[in-house]
């Protein structure tokens, strides 16, 4: 497919991956963002609702010509769409446990995701998660660096992963943010208020990532100006 040239001049270092997201609406809505904020593609896992099916592209608006979707990847392939160095990040969510009381209360869809309080630095799973992920114990679940999502997070290619409506972020996804030298994204929320529609966030994040890149090519080329 050909991109429009205006696009492809504004397109960043900035990737988004779906990981098993299945709101039709949610997902064009996100497409829309991510084309909005000059993403170089986008990478669906499999599990994700199909995106050419009419509610998707309905609530994309065109975000499908926008830029480029890959679909129904295995998170084995994954990587393999990624630019070289890029660092892969987790929107934060309080740890599986937290996620399955979420579930259980059966209150709106996009649970447990996105945090409304602040966590340790480093944030380990603890071992009465395990009945959520055969074999997922503290021994070696990955351990993730939380950061606040204003913080600097974009110095190498980037690449952001939003958690599916009902389950919420895979394991697969925490361990290829370990592995590139990621961490998991936080965007403080006031007490009291459960978590922000996945679509929202991701918008919050990938703009987040443009405003950071935006500034430094501003530095850059004052920085060049000055010399």
């Amino acid at each position: 497919m050909t991109y429009p040239e205006t696009q492809l001049r504004h397109t960043l270092p900035l990737l988004l991956i779906c990981d098993n997201l299945r709101d039709p609406g949610n997902l064009g809505t996100i497409l829309r963002s991510a084309a909005g904020a000059g993403c170089s593609k986008v990478l669906l896992t499999k599990g994700c609702v199909d995106p050419w099916e009419p509610k998707v592209l309905r609530a994309g608006m065109g975000a499908h010509f926008q830029v480029p979707i890959i679909n129904n990847l295995d998170w084995e392939a994954v990587p393999n769409y990624l630019p070289t160095n890029t660092r892969v990040f987790v929107a934060d969510n309080c740890g599986l446990y937290a996620q399955a009381q979420a579930q259980m209360s059966n209150k709106a869809s996009d649970h447990g995701w996105i945090c409304d309080r602040r966590l340790l630095k480093f944030h380990k799973y603890e071992e009465e998660e395990e009945d959520l992920e055969d074999g997922a114990c503290e021994g070696w679940l990955p351990e993730l660096e939380v950061q606040s999502y204003d913080s600097d997070w974009t110095e190498a290619p980037a690449a952001v992963v939003v958690g599916g409506e009902t389950h919420g972020l895979s394991l697969e996804s925490l361990q290829l943010a370990e592995s590139t030298r990621g961490g998991r994204l936080l965007i403080p929320i006031v007490p009291g208020v459960d978590s922000l529609n996945s679509a929202m966030a991701a918008s919050i994040l990938l703009f987040e990532g443009k405003r950071q890149l935006r500034v430094r090519a501003e530095h850059l080329s004052r920085d060049r100006s000055y010399h």
